[in-house]
């Protein structure tokens, strides 16, 4: 266990001193099966398992020259890929996105979304401006200013908890009031 430790950093080493494609190679073989089961414990997602792989190898090849051996290789390499599918989930749920069957796409036509987007950011406009202008406030600043939590709390000298409290509150508020003006 120790000498292939020891392989590692010699590898890493090699890769950081001379940037030979050999010893990263070695460590993509050595690792790659590892990282996409790492993945694909998170996605159970097949394919997105293997895309999340590659992607991670492509960012580890990047910043390779920045691994400082404060922890093993391996620990290293497996920390970025459990951050790396976190992320990925957390952006897809976020960018959730719809499938529209041809049969939706055909017998609309181009114009008719347009206005639809229209009408229901008309909308979401009338009931933004029911809603307590503080409360409004934080969600642009979040949503449309992209603030994070804690910039947010130092701001309002809130919490990390009760911004992140209050922005959820907003925004339940607010769909409630868009499927009652909407549907």
């Amino acid at each position: 266990m120790k000498k292939a430790k020891l392989a590692d950093e010699q590898l890493v080493r090699i890769y950081q001193d001379t940037s030979t494609q050999d010893s990263f190679e070695t460590l993509y073989k050595r690792y790659v099966d590892k990282v996409y089961q790492k993945c694909l414990s998170i996605t159970k997602d097949s394919d997105a398992a293997q895309d999340y792989t590659q992607d991670i190898f492509i960012k580890v090849f990047n910043k390779l020259d920045s691994f400082q051996n404060r922890s093993s290789f391996s620990t290293w390499l497996y920390s970025i890929s459990h951050h790396y599918c976190l992320d990925q989930l957390r952006l897809g749920k976020r960018l959730s996105t719809e499938t529209i069957s041809d049969e939706t796409e055909s017998s609309v036509s181009e114009p008719d979304t347009i206005n639809s987007v229209e009408n229901r950011l008309q909308a979401l406009e009338v009931i933004m401006n029911s809603l307590p202008a503080e409360e409004v406030k934080l969600l642009r600043l979040k949503h449309e200013e992209g603030l994070s939590i804690r910039e947010i709390s130092q701001q309002y000298q809130l919490s990390e908890s009760a911004v992140k409290m209050r922005l959820k509150r907003t925004r339940d508020k607010l769909q409630e009031l868009y499927i009652r003006y909407y549907y």
